[in-house]
């Protein structure tokens, strides 16, 4: 696929209101056809029948979407300059408190960057692992006592209660122990701010700035609970800091790096600025990791070659050890590497970007003003049946594939860690976690069942993140030789 430049828009470019698009209500445009749960499945459903790009409207405003990756990767490229996320959207995160790198834009947004990178290379997460490793030996022993009693395990519950643990251990230094002690107050409270920051953003009216229904209250103080625990979580590391001023001992760990590099740059970042980088941590912590691994076991157990495959890879790479051992032996991990990404592709987790231009903007022919509002849809393309006939079906081996191959084509068109230098900084802990947690469950027991009780596949539903509804998973012991 030949890459993709975008231009100031000349003025032969077609206009938005040339493309094809859903006929909508009078006055209202599109707005009440919206399904807010399902609405990336609605959005790709559009552009099956209206072709890769198309127009929307919102009451008085047009909405552009495309579903053309060599088009968003070409947006991701040029952003921050010539786009930037939604300023509906960016006004609504600022508004929760969230101000960090996800929402930063422009010059805030280099200079937070630089500063949220730091903490996040591979060498840092290596450093962190064996606060990875403890909370895996708990996921082990909770999964032991399913496994022996064949209890019913809440695959959403379990996977967010690992992430929660492993992200406050390594963000906050703070042992949480969600997955023995069966929640925590703090995730009860971040629990509420992804669907309700889901519901605002899609809400053609901000009510809320003007009355609060009993609904927002009760958020607003879920809310104000969980800003006061990560003020608590900043003061706590720089007491540690301070006190460890003396030694050579570096950053304990995700947060400390963050306000080490943070006072080396000259104090660089505002303490709003570090709050909401902290509150960006913990909550992209939990729910992406969380889905992606949930959408891979339910892939695998979908498809046995698959899954034999990552338990023999276990196998072989653990050795006598019944969870990874070292750094290195999960990063070897290259068939659960395969099959996540895979995984990722078809379920991405985050399957809509909102964005809007900077500038006059030439895309794909068309003339965007100053302003426009673009839908990103993350997976047509990479699941595009043009490209390549078994493009919709689970192949974890074509992430193997030659160079030049259709199968190459496809994943280069899979983003779930969005493109160009805005490219998710957590990635690599968030692949380090999933290794852990298939390959832990691989080594030590075997998959009964990993669906939904009725049997029926588990329903996509969008809270900002796109999780599957419902999902359950029943393990037995492995009797290996």
């Amino acid at each position: 696929m030949d890459a993709v430049t975008l231009a100031e828009a000349p003025a032969l470019s077609r206009r938005i209101a040339d493309l094809p698009g859903p006929r909508g209500w009078p006055l209202l445009g599109n707005l009440p056809q919206l399904d807010i749960p399902s609405l990336h499945q609605q959005l790709e459903g559009w552009a099956a029948v209206h072709g890769p790009i198309y127009r929307l409207r919102f009451g008085t405003r047009d909405a552009v979407v495309v579903s053309r990756t060599d088009l968003i990767a070409a947006v991701g490229r040029d952003r921050p300059d010539g786009w930037s996320r939604l300023r509906s959207m960016e006004k609504v995160i600022a508004e929760l408190g969230i101000e960090g790198v996800f929402s930063a834009e422009g010059d805030a947004w280099r200079r937070q960057r630089r500063l949220v990178v730091s903490a996040f290379t591979p060498g840092q997460v290596k450093r962190y692992f064996p606060m990875i490793q403890r909370v895996t030996e708990r996921l082990k022993h909770h999964l032991d006592q399913a496994a022996a009693s064949g209890t019913v395990i809440e695959l959403q519950t379990m996977l967010m209660r690992f992430t929660v643990d492993v992200t406050c251990s390594l963000t906050f230094g703070a042992d949480v122990n969600t997955l023995q002690n069966g929640g925590d107050a703090l995730q009860e409270h971040i629990d509420k701010i992804f669907p309700k920051l889901a519901h605002r953003i899609n809400m053609p009216i901000p009510y809320w700035r003007w009355f609060t229904l009993p609904a927002d209250r009760v958020f607003e103080r879920h809310l104000a609970a969980a800003q006061e625990a990560v003020r608590g979580f900043i003061q706590a590391a720089r007491a540690r800091m301070a006190a460890a001023a003396s030694s050579e001992q570096g950053p304990a760990n995700l947060l400390e790096a963050m306000l080490a590099a943070h006072d080396a740059d000259g104090g660089t970042l505002t303490e709003s600025e570090v709050a909401g980088n902290v509150f960006t941590m913990l909550l992209a912590g939990e729910d992406t990791t969380a889905n992606s691994l949930a959408w891979s076991l339910y892939l695998l157990h979908a498809h046995p070659e698959a899954w034999r495959a990552i338990v023999a890879e276990a196998d072989a790479a653990l050795g006598p050890d019944l969870i990874p051992a070292t750094a290195e032996a999960a990063s070897g991990l290259t068939a659960i590497e395969h099959a996540t990404n895979e995984a990722m592709r078809l379920r991405p987790v985050a399957p809509l970007a909102y964005l809007e231009t900077n500038r006059p903007t030439d895309l794909a022919g068309i003339a965007l003003p100053t302003g426009t509002f673009v839908i990103g849809l993350m997976r047509p393309g990479a699941v595009d049946p043009a490209i390549a006939p078994d493009a919709a079906a689970f192949r974890p081996d074509r992430w193997q594939a030659p160079a030049g191959a259709p199968d190459q084509i496809l994943t280069a068109a899979s983003m779930p860690f969005g493109a160009g230098p805005r490219i998710c900084p957590g990635r690599y802990l968030a692949m380090l976690e999933m290794k852990m947690v298939l390959a832990t469950i691989a080594r030590n027991y075997d998959l009964l069942e990993v669906g939904t009780a009725t049997g029926a596949p588990p329903k996509e539903t969008n809270a900002f993140t796109m999780y599957p509804a419902g999902l359950r998973m029943r393990l037995k012991p492995r009797q290996r030789a």
